[in-house]
């Protein structure tokens, strides 16, 4: 018996071959796992590791600053203290665009996440901006 490659067969196997795409790109896995790295470089940012990245008296009280070339942004929860994350949301992987009131925000689909942990505080996105590693040395933050 001999199969023919029907028109119906190309469009069903087309729908699907674009189904499971879509269902990947949107993070449709649903297992809980979290992926971190990046294919720039294992910390998951395109900065070296030691580069100066801003002066403390750049990142204000309560906001941050995004460095959209090394996929970092930069908070000041409280006076003194820095914390830094992923600029890449966890949602559908855009730039974060702004930090304004006590949140870390993505233009494409309206998430926002917390200045002081990366938690997911307004959706679509359900998982936190991964942390980043940085040390405050006198007057400069870096990336390490």
């Amino acid at each position: 018996m001999t199969h023919e490659t029907t028109r119906r067969t190309v469009l069903l196997a087309t729908g699907a071959t674009g189904a499971a795409a879509l269902v990947a790109a949107c993070g449709g896995g649903g297992d809980g796992a979290e992926s971190t790295g990046s294919p720039t470089g294992q910390d998951g940012t395109n900065a070296p590791a030691g580069q100066v990245l801003a002066n403390i008296d750049e990142i204000p009280v309560g906001g941050g600053k995004i460095f959209k070339d090394e996929e970092v942004v930069v908070t000041q929860p409280e006076q003194g203290r820095f914390k830094a994350f992923s600029a890449i949301c966890t949602h559908q992987r855009c730039t974060v665009g702004s930090v304004s009131d006590g949140t870390i925000n993505c233009p494409c689909h309206g998430s926002k996440f917390q200045i002081a942990d990366g938690a997911v505080s307004q959706g679509p996105a359900t998982r936190p901006l991964p942390a980043e590693q940085i040390t405050v040395e006198g007057n400069s933050i870096r990336l390490t």
